[in-house]
């Protein structure tokens, strides 16, 4: 039974990271914004519920010791195996700007929960309603951006073959439905099967569940990158990485303090130092190529090997 709902989490995810893509990419001709600007926000904020849901959840129960274990981790996954992985699949042209504003607040956003962690031992109330602060002010900044991106553009009419508006709206939130239900599926059937091999839970909340929150960032910009919408399928990872610091983490400590424990550190250094290395080789040619996302996928790999064993 548990094989049967792997397989139809699976398919939920394929599918509904289809209809999700065809709808954000059709909402963002309608409004004649950069598909850039729809993956920093609508698909980010979609892809990013699972993560959402558990840290409040576990916040609200006090249980929230592991949101930021969560937060990086699900983060790392999204820079190295899922740019890399959309990079294997289509080399990914990356604009100059978003090496200039997007990529560099991501680490911003980083490094201010590597001071949190450097000056105290947990982020508290103060600091969460910190976070939430930035990350209004990264919001405002993407509605300032994409406003200038509309008023740039020419006012041509809006071609038939472009989706009408409610079916965009429509593909949006049932395949951020079918998304949310399917992650949902495959991390707890992952789990059930994983528990019937004998693997501990701690192996488990490392790598099936980490792992398995990610899934949705996963499949709509594997999808997007397979669509031709690179712009989309990284905007959707950096999106991701500021809403899981400042929004998800965020709401998680104002609600309940979150600890901060030496291995998120440990792990919050190393996600720095991957995305500076990412961002000065993108830096140098404005693309990542097959190879490059190879070496980043490898490193990841990598990187799961040593959480297991630490």
């Amino acid at each position: 039974m548990e094989y049967l709902l792997l397989i139809v989490g699976f398919v939920l995810l394929i599918k509904g990271a289809d209809f999700f893509v065809d709808g954000s990419s059709g909402l963002a001709k309608r409004l004649r914004v950069p598909t850039m600007v729809i993956g920093l926000t609508v698909v980010a904020m979609g892809t990013s519920l699972p993560e959402t849901a558990v840290s409040v959840s576990a916040s609200i129960s006090g249980r929230n010791d592991l949101a930021i274990s969560n937060a990086v981790g699900s983060n790392m996954f999204n820079l190295m195996a899922i740019i890399g992985v959309c990079a294997m699949i289509a080399p990914l042209t990356i604009k100059r700007s978003t090496l200039m504003h997007e990529f560099p607040f991501s680490i911003l956003a980083a490094g201010v929960l590597l001071v949190f962690g450097v000056i105290g031992s947990g982020v508290g109330r103060l600091e969460g309603v910190l976070l939430l602060c930035l990350f209004m002010l990264f919001m405002f900044y993407t509605v300032v951006a994409a406003k200038r991106a509309r008023n740039s553009e020419s006012t041509e009419q809006v071609s038939s073959k472009i989706l009408p508006m409610w079916q965009c709206l429509v593909f949006i939130v049932c395949g951020a439905a079918a998304i949310a239900f399917g992650g949902h599926l495959v991390v707890e059937s992952a789990s059930k099967i994983a528990r019937s091999f004998g693997i501990s839970e701690n192996v488990i909340g490392l790598t099936i569940v980490a792992l398995g929150t990610s899934l949705p960032e996963l499949f709509t910009s594997v999808v997007a990158a397979k669509k031709g919408e690179t712009d989309m399928a990284l905007g959707n990872v950096i999106g991701s990485n500021i809403f899981n610091v400042l929004f998800v983490l965020g709401i998680a400590a104002a609600i309940s303090p979150v600890s901060y424990l030496t291995n998120n550190l440990i792990d919050n250094i190393a996600f720095i130092a991957m995305s500076v290395i990412t961002l000065l080789c993108c830096s140098t040619k404005l693309k990542l190529v097959r190879w490059e996302g190879a070496v980043m996928v490898a490193a990841y790999t990598g990187y799961i090997v040593y959480i297991t064993i630490r």
